[in-house]
């Protein structure tokens, strides 16, 4: 028997949350081209048909003095298709409108569902709750949760298990609801993610008591066993086309910005040069399409870019060009072919100095931060059931955030949502103003601002890679595995000792400063190109 609570309050009361609105985006989705599988509603997991569940029954809500920031609600998947079985309850929180999803399943094979043989009462909360845990029979794992508000066990046909070979290991994810008394709440996915990972995220939650853990251990998301063929659900070149037009983002510049970005193309006509090691007195320029880089191999330090020899010239290509910028996609399955990942890289020729907010003070910061090469990214993440829009993450330096469509800001009532580089250093963010690495008082500007220079992705841009699709070729600079730009290492301390002897402002706070100082700022360094990120392969968190 789990643990039994007494300070919640039953979903009966009258109480109203966000999550009780549901969110929709704000333009309808349109009619996708025609494909194989992608949009199609469902897909098969090798004798296993899956659909995405939309539409939630409220079942319980948890309270703590209203507080929607802290307060999650119990859904059941309703209504379910005919033929299909629900695999899970949803969870979430309060402090946002009613935006989720979760798996149900269909058995086309033989035997890929069974019932549960009983259940475990994981926890209760006094004649209000009760969380079961479905206890499977030989050769089937349990994958979520029956939520009630009664202390009978749910009937047996309520939930189904799966067979073991459609199922792997999970983890938990992002905090739902932490309860020091109580039970702590959290999302679930494949513990191994990324584009050739055959982890599928169910949707559902997963949950922990101050008595026992133990059913974190025994539930698994489910496999996709039909992996390998890929057309059954990702989307084809004029899909893709169609998504990007949907849900592409406009990335707004901040006003103050100095150094925009450019095509590949602009970036190597105009006099960047390839150096190779022992030959440094004699670098060539690079072909326009980057056809002369070497390919493949490793960062092994033996080649790097750099701008134009000529003062004059180096200071313009720094400055990049915005008349000339292009997007270049990467398409990529996710969590096991069920969703489509769309990576939208930009360029950067260099990327500028970094200032600190020293309490009222703000402080230019030398040379730290500055690289020639930059490669920045936002992900869009859409569902391969219906092409919905369900997540988008927004690279931030050697991180990123992933956000929901309710936090997005969406441009002219469409379903394309805004974008903002941050001055100088173009970590990206969802919404304009200061993000501060650091305290409230001592860390790193990350300023963003909307101004009338921006760029349309959907307006230019180019699919660089899909690895799925054959008719895909990817060109010679994303096989370019070498750095975008120069080493040249300085010492942090020094630039801050440097500012602080010429200004006498920053004395009191060097010590905190450097604490706060990401590695990555420590040097001048250019970074490699967008096939060596961990996400190019991996998941982005």
């Amino acid at each position: 028997m789990g643990n039994t609570g007494s300070c919640f309050t039953s979903s009966m009361e009258t109480q109203s949350f966000p999550v009780d609105t549901t969110f929709n985006l704000p333009s309808p989705l349109p009619s996708w081209p025609q494909g194989e599988g992608f949009a199609s509603g469902t897909t098969d997991l090798g004798g296993l048909e899956v659909c995405q569940i939309t539409s939630f029954k409220k079942i319980w809500s948890t309270s703590q003095n209203a507080s929607f920031d802290t307060d999650v609600t119990f859904f059941e998947p309703s209504p379910l298709p005919d033929g299909f079985s629900m695999l899970g309850c949803y969870c979430q929180s309060n402090d946002i409108p009613l935006f989720g999803w979760v798996l149900a399943g269909k058995d086309v094979s033989t035997g890929t569902l069974s019932d549960p043989v009983d259940y475990t009462l994981v926890w209760s909360s006094k004649d209000s709750c009760y969380i079961w845990l479905p206890t499977p029979p030989e050769g089937y794992k349990s994958v979520g949760y029956v939520i009630t508000t009664s202390p009978e066990k749910p009937s047996l046909d309520k939930i189904r298990c799966v067979r073991v070979d459609l199922t792997d290991e999970l983890e938990i994810s992002d905090e739902l609801y932490l309860s020091s008394k109580e039970i702590n709440v959290y999302g679930s996915r494949p513990k191994v993610r990324g584009r050739l990972a055959q982890g599928v995220s169910i949707g559902t939650f997963v949950i922990t008591t101050m008595e026992d853990d133990s059913s974190v251990l025994s539930l698994s998301c489910l496999k996709n066993n039909n992996f390998d063929n890929l057309i059954v659900s990702m989307p084809n070149l004029a899909q893709i086309a169609a998504l990007i037009k949907e849900y592409s983002p406009r990335f707004y510049f901040h006003p103050k910005e100095m150094y925009f970005p450019s095509s590949t193309k602009w970036y190597f006509t105009n006099g960047v040069l390839l150096y190779h090691v022992g030959e440094e007195s004699n670098p060539i320029a690079v072909e326009p399409t980057g056809s002369n880089l070497p390919q493949g191999g490793s960062n092994d330090g033996t080649y790097w870019l750099d701008l134009p020899v000529d003062e004059t010239e180096r200071e313009r290509v720094k400055k990049g060009d915005l008349q000339s910028v292009e997007a270049y996609v990467h398409v990529k399955p996710a969590l096991g072919a069920t969703f489509t990942d769309l990576s939208i890289y930009i360029f950067y020729p260099f990327n500028g100095p970094s200032t600190a907010k020293l309490g009222l003070v703000d402080v230019p910061l030398g040379r730290i931060g500055e690289h020639i090469g930059d490669w920045e990214h936002v992900t869009i993440r859409v569902s391969n059931f219906d092409g919905r829009l369900v997540r988008v993450y927004f690279a931030q330096h050697s991180g990123g955030m992933w956000v929901d469509p309710t936090s997005l800001e969406f441009l002219d009532a469409s379903n394309n949502i805004a974008a903002y580089p941050s001055l100088n250093g173009h970590a990206t963010y969802p919404i304009s103003g200061l993000v501060l690495q650091g305290t409230s008082t001592i860390g790193i500007r990350n300023d963003t601002a909307k101004s009338d220079k921006f760029f349309n992705v959907k307006d230019v841009y180019s699919i660089m890679a899909a690895e799925y699709i054959s008719d895909v070729t990817e060109p010679p600079w994303v096989n370019y595995t070498r750095k975008w730009g120069p080493k040249i290492t300085y010492e942090v301390g020094t630039e801050i000792e440097n500012l602080q002897n010429s200004t006498g402002s920053v004395a009191s706070a060097i010590g905190s400063l450097l604490s706060i100082i990401p590695k990555e700022f420590s040097s001048e360094d250019g970074p490699t190109g967008p096939k060596m990120k961990v996400d190019w392969d991996g998941d982005e968190r």
